[in-house]
């Protein structure tokens, strides 16, 4: 490059501006352009994994042993009951062997009326009941109670009396199949299963009415002072409400 050449004449020109015509909203899109993604707040994975409410905290099988006094008390006692209709009603299933079948089925029945009469209502609700037989040979009922100071805690309170009074009827159902189905080998089973929880539920059932009746003439045995007349008129009256509200 000579020094007399204009700098101008040496520096290339760029290339030609593409003017632009139309409407931008004809142009076609190109195939590859991806769809904008708009992302909303949701709680949907908040909803589904945390309780809302205390009630449903603390619903369901798990709630109810949490807030248990006595958890594994009540365990035991539907473990057992459970148990024995769940094998009664897949034995025919699973074998044919009727000993076998009726040897578990009597077994755990055993193990839950002594575990209910003994255990799960001492623990519980605080009743226990047995039959004793005098010099004279007259049997008689015996009945234990808690303090009244110390209530029993709900939740154990409301699971016991459904467990000593829902499975005697599912019993009684099972009872009336073995008799339409003609099942004369398991009646004996399933009358056995009544004995043992029919029992158990007429002898809770007076613990409980005894109980409260104690209760009511260890309150108003004194009268709250009002002698002994009016002390004898208040026992009497709650005597008798307490028999017509519990048998």
């Amino acid at each position: 490059m000579s020094v007399s050449t204009p700098l101008l004449d040496t520096i290339e020109p760029d290339e030609p501006a593409v003017e632009l015509s139309g409407n931008i909203k004809s142009a076609k899109p190109s195939p590859n352009t991806r769809k904008p993604v708009v992302l909303t707040p949701t709680n949907r994975a908040q909803n589904s994994q945390m309780a809302t409410t205390h009630s449903d905290a603390e619903s369901g099988i798990a709630g109810i042993f949490r807030q248990s006094a006595h958890p594994l008390a009540l365990f035991f006692l539907y473990f057992f009951r459970i148990s024995a209709i769940t094998v009664y009603v897949i034995s025919g299933f699973l074998t044919d062997n009727y000993v076998l079948s009726t040897v578990m089925v009597v077994v755990l029945l055993a193990m839950d009326f002594w575990n209910c009469r003994n255990v799960s209502g001492r623990t519980l609700v605080g009743l226990r009941f047995w039959n004793q037989v005098d010099d004279d040979g007259e049997s008689y009922w015996v009945f234990e109670s808690r303090d009244p100071s110390r209530p029993a805690n709900p939740i154990d309170s409301k699971m016991f009396w459904i467990a000593l009074y829902v499975f005697p009827a599912l019993w009684a159902s099972l009872l009336v199949v073995s008799i339409l189905k003609l099942g004369l080998a398991f009646i004996p089973i399933v009358i056995l299963a009544l004995v043992f929880n029919i029992t158990n539920a007429i002898g809770f059932t007076y613990a409980d009415r005894d109980a409260k009746q104690r209760w009511a003439n260890n309150v108003v045995g004194g009268g709250w002072g009002l002698g002994s007349l009016g002390g004898q008129l208040i026992t009497g009256a709650v005597q008798k409400g307490v028999g017509r509200m519990f048998g």
